[in-house]
């Protein structure tokens, strides 16, 4: 059965060693972001380290802005190689998000939303994903998210 953009969110909220996972779970959840195609899903954690490694130096290079990526290389370094990973991949606008799990987006283990060159991450205000209320019940997120804002200089 698919992930849904709710439980993918969900996830990345929980997933505390992420540290931008609030402006990742807000980019999944606004309405202008949508599954990409996926066609390489079934990866391991060897591959997403080189890829992910290489892409630090260029993104640095080509200044694009990006969230998540550094928490990432740290939870792929911590497994082996050969481990198995899916990845899942959104986009919305000039934004692209990946999102590396362990069989269900229950176990994250980590993930990167970046721009293209020179175009600033989307910003959010306040909480980005609900929180439960006393009943159990969500209460509705009240995060804005723009996802074509960009700074002018």
């Amino acid at each position: 059965m698919p992930v849904t953009k709710r439980q993918l969110a969900a996830s990345i909220w929980d997933a505390h060693h992420i540290e931008d996972r609030g402006a990742i779970a807000a980019f999944i959840l606004d309405d202008a972001t949508e599954f990409g195609p996926n066609p390489f899903r079934c990866t391991s954690a060897g591959a997403q380290r080189q890829t992910w490694s290489g892409r630090t130096h260029e993104f640095r290079s080509l200044g694009i802005q990006f969230a998540g990526l550094s928490c990432l290389l740290q939870a792929l370094v911590l497994l082996p190689t050969h481990e198995p990973l899916e990845q899942e991949i959104l986009r919305g606008g000039p934004f692209i998000a990946y999102v590396y799990h362990h069989a269900g987006p229950a176990r994250i283990v980590g993930a990167v939303l970046h721009g293209k060159p020179g175009i600033p991450l989307p910003v959010t205000t306040d909480v980005p994903y609900p929180q439960p209320s006393r009943r159990g019940r969500p209460r509705k997120s009240s995060a804005q998210l723009d996802l074509f804002a960009t700074a002018h200089v």
